[in-house]
């Protein structure tokens, strides 16, 4: 793909553009993060977006999985069809930052910058329908329920991609200790599988002074936690990547009595879809045999959850090229390393060509905590980059 700009000053155009109504942008983002709704709950966030797609010319689409957009907009006589992706879902944490514009929700939080990530696309959206230079069909997905890994899936077992095909598509994540407006680019596996394991070790209650007459699942539970590892450490392929985290252990609630039963809860991560399979193998079969041989037996609920996510090798050098011309090298992570957490875009790659980039959100707090809070000054250059992005694929001299 020749991703060369036709006008070398266009990216200044359009710099200029964004910057005309960022401090509107902006001002919706604080709004969007003082009303934020959980999974498939973002009523308010998608009338919000939705109108503001009408106002500037969009044929907007509502409803998909409940909450869900698409918008469209054509322009000129190009085939090229590209979509680009925002989630909007916000997270069940209460906010602990004392921002003027903290969560009034109690209880709900955007903690992973979802908030960002629907300005940035709106700003994108604005320009592009205001003065976007290409020709072709633009769809811009607004997608709920991210968090809980469903709404891809959801929107796409509602013919999304059927009813509103596209050629390739791009979504993107704020990402903190990376520096600001830095952009990182993985081709192949970018983001892990995440599946759960519900395991419940039952054995013989009894007094904690007569562990003889006792089938003690404490002991039996701790002995597989620490048989888990082996799993990782021996069964995988050390070039490969898994994790194992046991997140959540409850038992009893006396100092002085074995309990009947002990509950775990797991969560697993992989790049490979084999090495996926063996842990979803292994660590039943895992924690049956370590039960068995304190006595006690072991009842697994696991629980698959969604693919890794996998980035198309020509999509992702057309992106990060694309991020060169307008920013220049120096704004491109040169190793930039897949990310172990999960993200449901994995089914619309799964269904399309496209790709999944990130972008430096600077020193803040990790994504999911109650100080986390997304930082404003990637608005701007995260908009122009899928203004670039749009109008580079959407050129009659793109093949």
């Amino acid at each position: 793909m020749n991703i060369i700009a036709k006008n070398p000053l266009r990216s200044h155009t359009v710099e200029n553009g964004i910057a005309a109504y960022l401090d509107e942008i902006v001002a919706l983002r604080h709004d969007l993060h003082r009303h934020p709704e959980l999974a498939f709950r973002e009523v308010r966030t998608s009338q919000i977006v939705a109108s503001g797609l009408s106002s500037w010319g969009y044929e907007v689409t509502t409803g998909l999985a409940g909450t869900g957009i698409v918008a469209t907009l054509r322009r000129g006589n190009g085939t090229k069809t590209i979509g680009i992706r925002a989630d909007m879902d916000a997270l069940p944490i209460e906010e602990a930052t004392g921002l003027d514009y903290a969560s009034g929700n109690p209880g709900v939080m955007h903690a992973c910058g979802h908030d960002g990530h629907t300005a940035i696309l709106l700003a994108a959206a604005r320009y592009l329908a205001e003065s976007g230079d290409f020709s072709g069909t633009l769809r811009l997905i607004f997608q709920p329920a991210e968090e809980i890994g469903a709404g891809a899936r959801k929107m796409i077992a509602e013919r999304l991609f059927e009813k509103f095909p596209v050629d390739a598509v791009f979504g993107l994540h704020n990402w903190p200790g990376v520096p600001t407006g830095q952009f990182g680019f993985v081709a192949g596996p970018a983001m892990a599988s995440v599946d759960q394991a519900f395991i419940r070790i039952v054995g013989k209650g009894g007094h904690g002074a007569e562990p003889h007459r006792a089938v003690d699942p404490v002991l039996a539970s701790a002995s597989f936690i620490t048989a888990l590892q082996s799993v990782v450490s021996r069964n995988v392929d050390p070039q490969d990547m898994a994790v194992a985290t046991v997140g959540s252990i409850h038992a009893g609630s006396a100092s002085n009595v074995i309990p009947e039963s002990v509950e775990l809860k797991l969560t697993t991560r992989a790049f490979r879809e084999d090495v996926r399979k063996q842990l979803e193998q292994r660590i039943p079969a895992l924690a049956r045999a370590q039960a068995e041989s304190f006595g006690a037996t072991a009842e697994v609920d696991y629980r698959p959850g969604f693919p890794a996510l996998v980035n198309h090798a020509a999509e992702t050098e057309f992106a990060r090229k694309v991020a060169v011309e307008t920013f220049g090298s120096a704004t491109v992570e040169k190793e930039f390393r897949p990310r172990t957490a999960s993200e449901d875009f994995a089914y619309m790659l799964e269904a399309n060509p496209g790709s999944y980039l990130f972008v430096g959100n600077g020193d803040s707090a990790s994504l999911h905590s109650a100080h986390y809070d997304f930082n404003d000054a990637i608005i701007a250059p995260a908009a122009r980059y899928w203004v670039r992005l749009a109008e580079t694929f959407l050129t009659d001299d793109n093949g």
